[in-house]
């Protein structure tokens, strides 16, 4: 099988784009660490759960929704279980499912929490494009994401148990 290096093009955009995304997390995870004092993906998963009917999911989808893995969110669900922002309950019809539900705790940091994390969000990423690159990077990523959801349905981090 012949190698399909990328176009210098290609290799720019990457680059760009690895860049980006690593200086983007790293500046969500001082802003919720400073603030909150946890990291973006705990604030991901209450963001995902106050949105939820109820402020409840199942620990399967929401694991679909932060895109990790099983595993991954257990651990990350009990580290917020021992600080009192969220709550495990039983799968009322799956007794081996269980459900995540956001406490009252949980969404009043998440209140106090969001408008800083919009801020941050505004001044590392939006700030600096303009309304057709917003919507072009809607377009891209969301090509992407469907693409990888698409292509490989049986290997995606949530169904995988670590």
């Amino acid at each position: 099988m012949t190698t399909r290096w990328l176009t210098p093009d290609e290799q720019r955009a990457w680059r760009a784009y690895i860049g980006a995304a690593h200086l983007l997390e790293d500046v969500l995870d001082r802003q919720l660490q400073h603030d909150a004092g946890m990291p973006h993906l705990y604030y991901s998963i209450l963001a995902n759960l106050s949105e939820a009917p109820d402020h409840r999911l199942r620990m399967t989808d929401l694991a679909e929704l932060v895109k990790i893995t099983r595993s991954r969110l257990t651990y990350a669900v009990t580290r917020l279980e021992k600080d009192g922002l969220v709550a495990r309950e039983d799968c009322p019809s799956d007794k081996r499912g269980s459900i995540a539900a956001l406490t009252d705790e949980g969404m009043a940091v998440l209140e106090r929490t969001a408008p800083g994390h919009v801020e941050t969000v505004r001044a590392a990423l939006f700030d600096h494009l303009n309304p057709e690159q917003v919507g072009q990077l809607e377009e891209i990523f969301g090509t992407v994401t469907r693409a990888l959801q698409g292509g490989a349905a049986t290997d995606m981090p949530w169904l995988r148990r670590a």
